[in-house]
């Protein structure tokens, strides 16, 4: 495959170079975390959320420590809590009893630990409807957002590339809430303020075969969520409508059994974990493993320890394949089981 033949917004190098990073952080941290909520209706006031101990720095460090490149965090999910003190609306860490700007001080956090940082901003709002209904009441993918929802999404979304152009990673979490036009101007609207940035509308759970364009195109990357691409191995060569584009793939998984922090959560075991690491490398994929910092905005130490046995494990596994090469932090990311030829022919590493 050549890129002269495919039609990809940014060059095949620049999304080579996103699948270099390999291994990143998923970070969960909002109003759920203190409603204990995942999809929380967004009804808690702004005093609920008191992180009194917030250590968004010590999140970052651990990504680092862990073997991580890049991270990415829930700016705004679906209690419509926001976690920078937005122009937009009322409901923003400014009017809560910590004030901080956890999207300033993350994006600081990853500059300064070597980390590329990312964001996930979720259109499925329920705090800010604005006449929108969603898939709860009409029935998954029936859900839609009204044009005073868009205006309000679209101002939210340019505030935080505007103030952020750089990052990494984009994600747009529930697209299938927008419909297709809407889609492709809030796709253009990123990549005019964030040219660099990639680009991630987010269908959910799927069984990763291939890109569909019904609810969650275009996109830049392609998401498989609680599923482990399948055992051919993704193929980034996509032909959607008819013409071709080079999308990878990232696959993200929790440490534990949930999203947010969670009372009474623990971590998988080692075995699960490495496993899920290795068949997600393997498979071509970028691994995004989530963790939940606690009510207190410190990660709990369960997560800590879980992700630093992980780390040490595979430094093993690296070491012992390659005694004359030790394996270390730095090279984690890079560790790739080998690949079947089949797989290898599905993925495309043989273009």
């Amino acid at each position: 495959m050549s890129e002269e033949k495919s039609h990809q917004r940014l060059s095949l190098e620049a999304l080579r170079e996103w699948e270099r990073l390999g291994y990143g952080m998923f970070i969960h941290f909002g109003m759920s975390t203190f409603d204990g909520v995942e999809c929380s209706p967004g009804t808690a006031p702004p005093s609920e959320f008191r992180p009194e101990k917030l250590d968004v720095r010590g999140w970052v460090r651990l990504a680092r420590e862990a073997g991580m490149r890049y991270a990415v965090l829930t700016a705004k999910h679906m209690s419509g809590f926001c976690l920078w003190p937005s122009r937009w609306t009322d409901y923003h860490v400014g009017n809560s009893p910590v004030p901080v700007d956890v999207v300033g001080e993350f994006v600081a956090a990853c500059r300064a630990e070597g980390i590329v940082p990312g964001l996930f901003y979720t259109s499925w709002d329920n705090h800010h409807k604005f006449g929108s209904r969603d898939h709860n009441e009409l029935g998954w993918g029936r859900g839609y957002v009204t044009p005073r929802y868009e205006e309000f999404q679209n101002r939210q979304i340019s505030e935080l590339l505007e103030r952020h152009p750089d990052l990494g990673e984009f994600w747009i979490d529930i697209p299938s809430m927008l419909d297709r036009g809407y889609r492709e101007e809030l796709y253009q609207r990123v990549a005019s303020l964030a040219p660099q940035c990639k680009i991630l509308l987010n269908r959910g759970l799927n069984i990763g075969l291939s890109v569909d364009p019904f609810d969650a195109w275009p996109t830049d990357l392609f998401a498989v969520e609680r599923i482990t691409p399948n055992s051919f191995g993704w193929n980034p060569w996509q032909t959607v409508e008819g013409k071709l584009y080079y999308i990878p793939c990232e696959t993200c998984e929790t440490i534990g059994m949930e999203w947010f922090y969670t009372e009474g959560d623990s971590a998988r075991s080692l075995e699960e974990l490495k496993g899920l690491f290795y068949i997600t490398r393997c498979r071509n994929s970028n691994a995004l493993f989530n963790i939940g910092p606690d009510r207190t905005g410190r990660v709990p130490g369960w997560q800590r320890d879980a992700l630093l046995r992980l780390r040490d494990s595979i430094i093993e596994d690296m070491t012992r394949r390659d005694p004359e090469n030790p394996g270390s932090v730095e090279r984690l990311a890079d560790f790739v089981p080998k690949l079947s030829l089949r797989a290898q022919k599905s993925a495309g590493v043989r273009d």
